[in-house]
């Protein structure tokens, strides 16, 4: 991504939407951009490790936790696999843990805060499904931007 998202927002305003809410840089990229899979689910990442664990062509998977940092959504063995299968980020609306390993992988993570506790893994949830998270309207291929600044999407 080459455009801030402050930049993006002043040319593009009304066509896109800002996630509010404060999210914290845990990858080794503070920014990337690509089209939005999405996943809700809730304390529980085996649907979100399914869906990083396929190939992508630089998108960025949306993961709407319910907002709970009671457990991790996303740890290093996650998101190494989000690395080798091209995935260019990952918005978790929850938790990661790993923290300093993340830090060092070439994969754009922000997330609310971490927690060292582990989610269940059952598989409940649902895959590309529109998501409402922090006012955003978040629609499964619409483009994607986030940086220090924050995360933008196209409505």
């Amino acid at each position: 991504m080459t455009v801030s998202t402050a930049d993006l927002w002043d040319e593009r305003g009304p066509e896109l939407e800002s996630i509010a809410l404060n999210f914290g840089d845990f990858g080794a990229k503070d920014s990337f951009s690509g089209p939005a899979r999405t996943v809700r689910c809730y304390q529980d990442n085996a649907l979100a490790k399914s869906t990083l664990s396929q190939p992508s062509d630089g998108a960025v998977l949306i993961i709407d936790g319910g907002g709970s940092i009671a457990t991790a959504l996303m740890g290093d063995m996650i998101a190494e696999l989000a690395v080798s299968n091209g995935w260019a980020g990952v918005v978790i609306n929850g938790a990661v843990r790993d923290r300093v390993a993340l830090s060092s992988m070439g994969l754009g993570i922000k997330a609310l805060a971490s927690n060292p506790r582990k989610s269940a893994k059952t598989g409940e949830g649902e895959l590309d499904v529109t998501l409402e998270i922090g006012g955003a309207t978040i629609r499964p291929g619409a483009m994607v931007f986030a940086d220090p600044d924050g995360v933008v999407v196209e409505k």
